[in-house]
This record gives structure tokens, C-alpha cells and sequence, in this order.
């Protein structure tokens, strides 16, 4: 669908994920269930271009022929005789109170600013080869409010599994943030992956790995956005 334009103290820490050598990698700050936040001030990654980069396997393995009727049943049920297209998306409030969302459907590849963009997308990637790119300028954090980042299951039977997601945030500076699509919910199209939320001086990430049962109006009224919605295509 394409929109109708009209820590502190006690905060847990973010696990950091293992390097090659066994010990823990200072590069990498992996978000999970039990430390879902990290600040991208206190870690030095405000500030500049963060660049949000989602990877996917659009071509999971299929399973072997044959079997009968009922195998090829389940085979196409679980996406496997297909791939799978991911776009990776974001809604966004600025402080100035405008809203809107960046995606491909709809071709809104940026947002809907006059000036320099602060949050925009570089292409559409349909087979999964190299992922796709979202950036946020976070050089001046008071002109951002949140920014959820979500991908949604634009082509294929939802298979979060199969489609193995994974998410990087690459802050300009300060180690790099993960967020792994380790849930699945084969039900739902549409996953709410990470949000970015600034208070005017600090920007912290937060991890959701929440699935919506519904596309983007659905994950509006998920997150309280209060946009009015049409259908778009790409």
C-alpha cells in the first residue's frame, strides 16, 4: 500500500556477538529479547549517515521431487517452490509532527521533505542478491522523532524462516547493530523489525521483531502512526 499523501542506568546491555577468535566482538552489538535497546549516542553512532541494510535468502532450497501430491502441497505452502521478495521499508515522525513512509510500493523512495532527505531508500532489490538500503540522517537528532523499520513480504508465502532475514544498522561511527529475524509468525506479511527513537539529543535502537497480520495500514494502527492509506503498487 502506498500512503495517501493529503541507557539509562539500568537499561541491560546488548549482547555483542561472538567473533571468530571465541571472545566477543566490539564491532557488532547484536539486539535480543533480553537486551532489546542500545543508544547509538553512548556507543559514538549518532551523528552523520546511519545506513540500515536488510539481507534475506530470496532463494531457499527447495525440497527434493517427488513424493506425491501432498509433498508438493506442503513444498508450495512453505515457499519453496518460489522465492521470496522482501522489501525493507520504514515509517518515520519528524518533530516538526509531519509523517509518512519510505518504500518501493508506491515509489516513495524518500520522504517527503522539501529540502535534503532524512530518510531514503536507494532501490528495490527483487532477487535478494545484494539486500536492500535504508539511511537516516542523524546529524541533527532534534529534527527526528522515531523511525520504524519494517519489512514486509512483498512476493511469495510468507517463510520468515526460509527467508532467514537479518538486519544491519552501520552507524558512521560506534560498532554496528544487528537484529536478527529469529521469530517467525508464517501468518503475517508484514515484520516491524527495529525502531529508531530520538528524545532530541539521544538516538537509541530498539529492537521489535514484531509480525503484523496485515500490511502497512495494519502496522500503522500496530504503532499508533495515524496515517490514512490507499493501495500502491511497484
Amino acid at each position: 500500500m502506498a500512503i495517501d499523501y493529503s541507557k539509562k542506568r539500568d537499561e541491560p546491555q546488548p549482547q555483542q556477538a561472538p567473533s571468530g577468535g571465541g571472545g566477543v566482538s566490539l564491532s557488532k552489538v547484536t539486539l535480543t529479547k533480553a537486551a532489546p535497546k542500545v543508544s547509538l549516542t553512548k556507543s559514538g553512532g549518532a551523528g552523520g549517515t546511519l545506513k540500515v541494510h536488510l539481507a534475506w535468502n530470496a532463494r531457499p532450497a527447495q525440497a527434493p521431487s517427488g513424493g506425491g501430491f501432498l509433498s508438493k502441497l506442503k513444498q508450495a505452502a512453505s515457499g519453496g517452490s518460489g522465492g521470496i521478495d522482501l522489501d525493507l521499508g520504514a515509517l518515520y515522525e519528524f518533530s516538526d509532527g509531519s509523517k509518512g513512509v519510505v518504500q518501493a510500493l508506491g515509489n516513495a523512495f524518500r520522504d517527503l521533505g522539501s529540502g535534503e532527505p532524512l530518510v531514503w531508500l536507494d532501490g528495490d532489490d527483487r532477487r535478494g542478491g545484494g539486500g536492500e538500503n535504508l539511511y537516516v540522517d542523524l546529524r541533527d537528532p532534534s529534527r527526528l522523532k522515531r523511525v520504524l523499520v519494517f519489512a514486509f513480504i512483498y512476493e511469495g508465502v510468507p517463510n520468515w524462516a526460509a527467508a532467514d532475514g537479518v538486519v544491519t544498522l552501520h552507524p558512521a561511527g560506534g560498532p554496528e547493530v544487528e537484529v536478527r529475524l529469529d521469530e517467525h509468525d508464517d501468518r503475517s506479511p508484514m515484520c516491524a523489525i527495529a525502531q529508531l527513537v530520538s528524545d532530541g539529543r539521544e538516538v537509541s535502537v530498539q529492537r521489535e521483531v514484531r509480525y503484523v497480520q496485515g500490511g502497512q495500514k495494519a502496522l500503522d494502527e500496530a504503532y499508533g502512526w495515524g496515517m490514512r492509506w490507499q493501495t500502491g503498487r511497484k
